[in-house]
């Protein structure tokens, strides 16, 4: 049986952050565990999502050098909540695929946070639904 609901192919294991981390602390998570997106929270509550993007907007806006330590220096100043997308656009665990895969394609957006009431569930990826239409089984999929 195919899976047809946010739940049957979503990330349950997810690595979150704080809403006042650092740039460069994002960069690290992201980089050692090969993570495009990391939902965001403040006081237990979820209030965005970071990306890759997010970060490659950020040290091109403000560092004109390619240098490697300089824009090393500035992501370690930068707080999170700064770059972040917010408010972020959610899904319910029970929503249809193809709906979230509308609503990620309408809004440009690369993930999803699946929220259950206002606690957060999962993470829906692109790389998750692409993986579900080309008819991967979730117990095949990487991390």
């Amino acid at each position: 049986m195919k899976p047809t609901r946010v739940r049957d192919i979503m990330q349950e294991k997810i690595v979150t952050i704080s809403a006042g981390e650092r740039l460069s602390t994002v960069e690290d998570i992201m980089t050692l565990g090969r993570v495009r997106h990391m939902p965001v929270v403040h006081g237990g509550k979820l209030v965005g999502v970071v990306s890759e993007r997010d970060l490659l907007r950020a040290s091109l806006s403000s560092i004109n050098t390619a240098r490697a330590e300089e824009r090393r220096a500035f992501l370690h100043v930068v707080e999170i909540a700064r770059v972040m997308s917010t408010p972020p656009i959610v899904i319910h665990p029970d929503a249809a695929i193809q709906e979230a895969a509308l609503i990620m394609a309408e809004r440009k957006i690369g993930c999803l946070p699946v929220l259950d009431g206002d606690v957060l569930v999962g993470l829906l990826t692109e790389t998750d639904i692409l993986r579900h239409f080309a008819g991967v089984p979730p117990e095949d999929r990487e991390g």
